[in-house]
C-alpha cells in the first residue's frame, strides 16, 4: 500500500503506508503511520519529508532496541516518532497498525503532543493532530 490517505485530523492526512521508503514530498507534515520497523535507515527515509508524527512497528526490539532507533534520531531533529508493539500489528501492514496497533514506544517529541505508551495508533494520531 502507498500513501493511502485515512483521515484528516486538524489539517493534517493520515496517511497509510506499508513501507516508509515511499514518503514522498506531499507527505510532510502528515501523520504517518507504517509498517516499517523503527530502525535507523526508517527514521533516515522519514526525514526526508519530516511528518507531524511517524509511527513504525517495533519489530519485537530488535537487538540493543535497533527497532526503536528512529525514536532517538527523530527526537534530535524535533520530528515526533512513535512505535507500535508487534505483539498488536503485523510488520510490514500499515492498514494493521492503524486499526489494531497499540503503542510500545514514544519519542520525547511525541510525549509533549500528549502521546503515550499503551494508547492506539489511532487515538495517538488524534492526539498528535490536535497539537
Amino acid at each position: 500500500m502507498r500513501n493511502e490517505t485515512v483521515a484528516d485530523i486538524a489539517g493534517h492526512r493520515v496517511v497509510l503506508m506499508d513501507s516508509i521508503s515511499l514518503i514522498a514530498p506531499q507527505d510532510k507534515g502528515a501523520i504517518i503511520i507504517c509498517g516499517s520497523h523503527g530502525g535507523l535507515i526508517s527514521g533516515a527515509f522519514a526525514a526526508l519529508h519530516p511528518p507531524h508524527l511517524v509511527v513504525f512497528s517495533d519489530a519485537g526490539g530488535g537487538k540493543a532496541g535497533a527497532g526503536r532507533a528512529a525514536l532517538a534520531m527523530l527526537d534530535a531533529k524535533g520530528i515526533a516518532c512513535a512505535t507500535t508493539s508487534h505483539d498488536t500489528a503485523r510488520i510490514g501492514d500499515a492498514q494493521d497498525a492503524w486499526l489494531s496497533g497499540v503503542l510500545s514506544a514514544v519519542s520525547n517529541t511525541a510525549r509533549q503532543k500528549g502521546l503515550a505508551v499503551g494508547q492506539s495508533v489511532k487515538e495517538a494520531a488524534e492526539v498528535a493532530g490536535s497539537t
